[in-house]
């Protein structure tokens, strides 16, 4: 069926504040979405619909099970799949009018600020927290306007950073508002989070964008948005600028590795190649700590208790047996392999490296 665009976007176009003209500023823009899960799934999705004319997906993570309660443009066929080419054909079949492209590589120091200064805007969809300051400090460096989104339990938390207003001035940066990474935050994994506060965030963050590129409404610039689900209540902190800030220095001594995986000790690892050799060995036993059915276990465990309800004081080991303990990405699998080897100095006890996403 072939579809007018004129017919396509008419209840936009009908809007005085967009028109014909902010519906061709939506189509000669290029997007980039950094992560695409919970947050950018539906953002991506959104903004093809509204008639952005070029995105680019990034993610390197596949589908599990967990997700799909809140991430809801993937489906159960989809599960073990690479998250950025299952939304980019998703999008292919809903926004005729929309180039789409993805990529499955993870962003890191050496590659981000050559991918960033091919768009307009950047939306930050992603759920750790180095890299959100990652892709802060380089949109930053490249001038490039950044529309952030996180989340924390029933809280949701929306800004927009980095734009310039009529005089030149730069808004301001994630760093403004939280100058140093924290470390004690867990992510949605080890928190948990209800699946409306995470698509109220994404909207929010489509309409930020919306917003920017056709120039229309308030930013949310210079000011964070913070949303509560139980309370249905929202606060906005106003941001002021930190002069004392140089971020290019900050970017050039940066790592951006998260601290859960950077620390971790070799000692304590086993690795994917090394596991499954012993994956049927009688002297191990495989523990899953996947919070209910995680993604799909490649192999088959022992054990299987869920992080969120694991008590190292109910666990009872075999000494005569070494344990392997397993999660999605290795960073929940060695916190409770740590809370193990401290109750148990004798038990032999490992976690996977890298998660079962990387086996």
């Amino acid at each position: 069926m072939e579809i007018s665009k004129e017919a396509y976007f008419i209840r936009q176009t009908t809007l005085p504040e967009i028109g014909k003209q902010g519906q061709e500023k939506l189509q000669n823009a290029k997007v980039l979405i950094i992560g695409c899960g919970g947050l950018g799934s539906p953002v991506a999705v959104y903004l093809a619909a509204s008639g952005i004319g070029t995105l680019h997906l990034v993610d390197f993570d596949v589908v599990s099970v967990s997700n799909l309660h809140r991430q809801v443009f993937y489906k159960t066929e989809d599960v073990g799949k690479p998250k950025a080419e299952i939304l980019a054909s998703e999008i292919k079949k809903r926004a005729p009018f929309t180039q789409v492209t993805f990529s499955n590589k993870e962003v890191d120091k050496n590659s981000i600020l050559e991918l960033i200064s091919k768009f307009d805007v950047v939306v930050d969809a992603t759920d750790n927290l180095p890299v959100k300051y990652l892709i802060n400090d380089a949109c930053v460096i490249a001038q490039k306007s950044l529309v952030y989104g996180s989340l924390y339990k029933f809280d949701g938390y929306v800004a927009t950073f980095n734009v310039s207003d009529n005089q030149g001035n730069i808004s301001c940066n994630l760093r403004d508002a939280f100058p140093k990474i924290a470390t004690d935050i867990p992510n949605c994994e080890q928190a948990g989070t209800l699946n409306p506060i995470v698509g109220i965030i994404a909207m929010l963050q489509a309409n930020e964008v919306i917003k920017l590129i056709t120039k229309t409404g308030k930013l949310l610039a210079n000011q964070l948005l913070i949303y509560n689900a139980l309370e249905n209540s929202q606060l906005k902190i106003k941001l002021k600028k930190n002069a004392d800030l140089n971020i290019h220095e900050i970017f050039k001594n940066s790592t951006y590795i998260d601290k859960d995986c950077s620390v971790q000790d070799p000692s304590m690892l086993i690795s994917g190649s090394s596991l499954k050799k012993i994956v049927n060995d009688d002297n191990f036993k495989i523990v899953s700590i996947l919070n209910e059915t995680d993604i799909e276990l490649p192999f088959n465990v022992h054990q299987k208790i869920p992080y969120a309800i694991f008590d190292v004081e109910k666990f009872n080991p075999d000494f005569s047996k070494s344990y392997v303990i397993v999660c999605p990405k290795g960073i929940t699998s060695y916190d409770v392999t740590l809370k193990l080897k401290d109750k148990y100095p004798l038990l032999s006890v490992f976690s996977l490296k890298n998660g079962i996403i990387n086996y």
